[in-house]
């Protein structure tokens, strides 16, 4: 018998995104108001694999999805949810990426609080996870952008964190060319609010220091450090204003904050 080719996997062209997916499965879940222009649906197909499918609806969101497709193409880590497939939708010119579905919250939101209540153990592991995710990208030539803790799901069954919608990460180094980068404010570099900034892997040290003291900070206030002051004496350097003063790379980051836990 021959196989039946899988609905996602195999198929490069359908006439509509929602309704093809109700065909070829169960759609479980509809994230349709995001500020990313994309509507994006959670299906299970009849042998049980659940799957995560995200549809560009504007222009900006396609060249978005664009550069997220060139930047999965670049860096893999068992930690970056992967774009393993792309779509053409008939009806709307553009495209739609398929993605294995990873159980989890993000840790934008109410998980925030219940995250920074596990062990401290936990806590470490998920940031050495997301550094050694890092690791990959500057390997890979890539910087940072649009970081922030939406991009963080954790797994509290499970005790892992990955990363989604990495969508902004593009090579690096380069010139800012708009006003400001897209982010959050609590883990921007002051470099990502200037015309004509150069942004490189600086910037992204500096996102991942933020990353660290958020998520070993007991509340949003950064007041209930639960780490050490060798851990903190290093994100103070990796998030210094001026960025020839922070660490010179992932690497060295990643050296130090290991040394330092």
């Amino acid at each position: 018998m021959t196989p039946r080719p899988h609905p996602l996997l195999a198929v490069d062209r359908i006439p509509a995104t929602e309704p093809y997916l109700r065909t070829a499965g169960k759609v479980f879940r509809a994230f349709r108001e995001q500020d990313s222009g994309c509507v994006s649906y959670g299906v299970q197909l009849p042998d049980g694999e659940r799957w995560f499918v995200k549809e560009a609806t504007t222009a900006a969101a396609q060249a978005s999805l664009d550069g997220a497709w060139e930047f999965h193409r670049a860096v893999r880590h068992p930690a970056i949810v992967p774009q393993l497939h792309r779509i053409a939708v008939a009806d709307s010119g553009r495209t739609a990426v398929v993605m294995p579905w990873r159980h989890g919250e993000s840790l934008y939101g109410p998980a925030r609080a219940r995250f920074r209540a596990l062990p401290l153990a936990s806590v470490l592991r998920a940031v050495d996870r997301v550094l050694d995710a890092h690791l990959a990208v500057e390997a890979a030539g890539m910087v940072a952008v649009d970081l922030y803790d939406g991009a963080f799901l954790y797994d509290f069954g499970g005790d892992v964190l990955d990363l989604i919608d990495l969508d902004e990460y593009r090579p690096g180094p380069f010139v800012l060319q708009s006003d400001r980068l897209p982010g959050s404010a609590r883990f921007m570099a002051p470099e990502e609010w200037h015309h004509g900034a150069r942004i490189d892997i600086r910037t992204t040290v500096y996102a991942l220091g933020r990353t660290a003291r958020l998520l070993l900070d007991a509340g949003d206030g950064e007041r209930a450090w639960r780490g050490t002051e060798a851990q903190l004496a290093v994100l103070e350097r990796a998030t210094r204003a001026d960025p020839a003063e922070r660490f010179a790379g992932v690497r060295e980051f990643t050296d130090a904050w290991r040394a330092a836990t």
